[in-house]
């Protein structure tokens, strides 16, 4: 037995040390389990044979995190802290496994399939007995065959009229035809047949909702955005507890310019869903339209951190990023990196939303450069002109000017005289300065740039006006000095200017520009916005107003 005792224990292929013959049957027999494993998850998979949606639905009940589905965290708490686990890289991913179990002890070998998108469920009980029907006319309606599939769900309707489905699909085909004719008469009955839809015996709900959604859609998309609140105010009633929906109203309120009640629909939403990326962006957004600046970033920050549908749109960096800037806090520009490397802006400095892309783009720019060489020089020698129309129209009593009202003022007076806005021409302004517009008259490259403005700019002192960007990259900013006391200057990106009377000076303010009246008298310029010169007539033309 001593012999037996000190025998070294038989070394492997690899020259490690085997358990012996104990250990090896343990191994082989893990081993063939774990591959029966394997196989019965692939064959389950291949044939179709488990209904995951249902399973998964059921493991929704040990939603442990709140996330709002079954994923590792919640498997962790389900089992115990005895689980080894190979890489979660799918936040929807079905899990196979093979477990053995001794003593407490959990081993999970994990085998990972694409999971299938839940389908909603858009057919009731009778509307099942007619499947094969349904599925024939949405068939065609897939192929581009409009006019075919409209007249398949009529005769449909005609003989099932109580189908939720083939009143849907005639919806949807109404819809398509629409679009293909180019017409809103046809629109508006898609618009009226999906409102329709809710009122059919017995739609499923994931049908109504639908339909309904697309309802509120098409309605805005015909600029009918008070019915679309009123649409989707529907739904919700039905559907109270549904964060989407609520959403979606909330849009809906933006898009009416109804912050108060944007704002109520989210507190709404943030109750149901503390953790409601969507809302909590939107609801940053509307306190940062309000001005509650130190409040509004939480609710931007944590938005974006939750990289939930709709939050990464590069409208929320740049509202969080120029309220933490208002701050004095430096992350600002952190997010401003994050969003360019998302893809919304061109840089961390240029951070315009409403662009064309690869157009030439630097803070500040040369006549020779620009090339509207007639309008600069027309500028510079008519500037006392200019000034001294300018200043015909100061007196406050009349109010000519008016105050700047995008909010990008820290502090002090500024006060604008708009002579064209959007390449339309303010005749009553023009009255008063004439001679000026007489002289832009001949210059469509400033008075038809539809995404710019011709005005005057007074500044009184004190006045401090924040980091920010104009909307476009297709326009460039003329300034002409005109009354310049010492103390005035103004940065684009990383380079700080003055203006001198008499000269033009060009920038890109779709670059970050800020602004500082230091001096003890006010400052006066002239505004002239060109398109930029790398536009093509086609583009010009056809550029939507900004």
């Amino acid at each position: 037995m001593a012999d037996d005792a000190d025998k070294p224990t038989p070394l492997n292929k690899n020259g490690k040390k085997s358990d012996g013959p104990s250990g090896s049957s343990f191994f082989t027999w893990f081993m063939i389990i774990a591959l029966l494993g394997v196989w019965t998850s692939v064959a389950v998979v291949w044939f179709d044979l488990v209904d995951y949606e249902d399973v998964l639905g059921k493991l929704g009940v040990y939603d442990a995190d709140g996330d709002g589905d079954f994923d590792m965290e919640d498997a962790k708490v389900l089992l115990g802290k005895h689980v080894l686990c190979f890489a979660w890289s799918l936040k929807r991913t079905l899990i196979f496994g093979c477990c053995m179990i001794d003593f407490g002890f959990v081993v999970v070998v994990l085998f990972f399939f694409p999971a299938k998108k839940k389908k909603p469920k858009l057919l009731n009980k009778f509307d099942k007995t007619i499947k094969a029907e349904l599925d024939a006319a949405e068939k065609l309606r897939k192929k581009g065959k409009t006019e075919e599939a409209l007249k398949a769900f009529n005769e449909l309707l005609s003989k099932y009229p109580q189908s939720p489905r083939a009143k849907y699909g005639k919806g949807q085909s109404e819809d398509d035809l629409a679009e293909k004719m180019r017409s809103n008469e046809m629109l508006q009955k898609a618009i009226n047949t999906y409102g329709e839809v809710a009122d059919m015996p017995n739609p499923t709900t994931d049908l109504v909702k639908i339909a309904v959604k697309r309802q509120a859609n098409r309605q805005q998309f015909l600029g009918h955005i008070k019915r679309s609140v009123v649409t989707l105010q529907k739904l919700t009633n039905r559907y109270p507890s549904d964060v989407s929906i609520k959403n979606e109203l909330g849009v809906s309120y933006l898009l009416l310019g109804d912050n108060n009640n944007a704002k109520r629909t989210y507190e709404e939403v943030l109750a149901l869903a503390p953790n409601d990326g969507f809302a909590k962006v939107h609801y940053g957004f509307i306190l940062k339209a309000a001005n509650q600046i130190a409040e509004s970033i939480p609710y931007l920050k944590e938005g974006l951190e939750s990289e939930d549908p709709g939050t990464d749109d590069g409208r929320f960096y740049f509202h969080l990023g120029d309220a933490l800037q208002r701050m004095g806090d430096k992350d600002a520009y952190k997010w401003y990196e994050l969003g360019h490397q998302r893809g919304h802006f061109a840089s961390v400095w240029q951070r315009s939303l409403y662009n064309v892309n690869g157009l030439k783009a630097q803070p500040w720019w040369t006549t020779r450069e620009i090339g509207y060489t007639d309008l600069v020089k027309t500028l510079e020698r008519n500037w006392k002109t200019i000034r001294d129309e300018g200043m015909s129209v100061m007196d406050q009593e009349k109010g000519f000017f008016l105050p700047e009202d995008e909010n990008l003022r820290e502090k002090g007076n500024w006060g604008q005289f708009t002579l064209w806005q959007q390449g339309r021409k303010n005749e009553n302004s023009c009255k008063h300065v004439p001679r000026t517009c007489a002289l832009l008259e001949k210059f469509p490259e400033s008075t038809g740039c539809k995404r710019g403005q011709v005005k005057y700019s007074i500044m009184q002192p004190g006045t401090h006006v924040w980091p920010h960007t104009g909307p476009t990259n297709c326009r460039l900013r003329m300034h002409l000095g005109l009354v310049i006391p010492k103390g005035c200057r103004i940065r684009c990106a990383n380079d700080t200017r003055e203006w001198k009377e008499g000269k033009v000076v060009i920038f890109d303010d779709s670059f970050e520009h800020e602004v500082w009246q230091d001096a003890n008298s006010y400052r006066l310029i002239f505004i002239v916005d060109v398109w930029h010169p790398e536009l093509t007539p086609q583009q010009r033309r056809t550029l939507s107003p900004i």
